[in-house]
């Protein structure tokens, strides 16, 4: 092993702040994401990263299909610590959140989202504490439009810190 590798060129990526949904039947489930990208436009695909733990990694395993909700760059800190820092497993997260069912019967976020894409998995690879999923686009709407939220908004002009379970967490210098 060779020295240690110096981090702080990674807090220069640029990144979205999103609300990743899925469902296994009834079980509805939503997490706070900063990984959601397009890869290919023929045929339109999609990747997200999670935390092979969280709750909506399991519902993602067992359904195949997740939607990723675009949060507004106007979205309250608290509505963002509902779904990034509160778990499925102990509190229903769309008990009191806006949201409908989309093609893919995943909830869709009404609130504070400019956009869902919906999609279903096709392929996945296993980072270790993380998984990459990549889905083909069943369905992608623009609900208002607007700024969305950067994840240098959020922690800059917001405050908002980064979940450990997150895949850019550092720990403090």
């Amino acid at each position: 092993m060779g020295p240690p590798v110096c981090l702080d060129g990674l807090r220069m990526l640029s990144y979205g702040l999103y609300i990743l949904t899925s469902r296994d039947g009834d079980r509805l489930n939503g997490q706070i994401i900063n990984t959601a990208i397009q890869v290919t436009s023929e045929p339109p695909r999609v990747a997200v990263v999670v935390h092979k733990m969280n709750l909506t990694t399991e519902l993602i395993e067992q359904s195949r299909l997740f939607a990723v909700c675009v949060l507004a760059e106007s979205t309250p800190l608290t509505f963002i610590g509902l779904f990034g820092f509160r778990s499925g497993r102990d509190i229903d997260k769309f008990a009191k959140t806006p949201y409908r069912t989309g093609v893919s019967t995943c909830p869709l976020v009404t609130e504070h989202t400019l956009a869902h894409l919906e999609a279903r998995v096709t392929d996945r690879m296993d980072l270790g504490t993380h998984i990459i999923y990549i889905g083909d686009l069943v369905h992608s709407e623009v609900q208002v439009d607007g700024r969305p939220m950067t994840y240098r908004h959020y922690h800059e002009v917001l405050g908002g810190k980064t979940s450990r379970n997150a895949p850019s967490f550092m720990s403090p210098r």
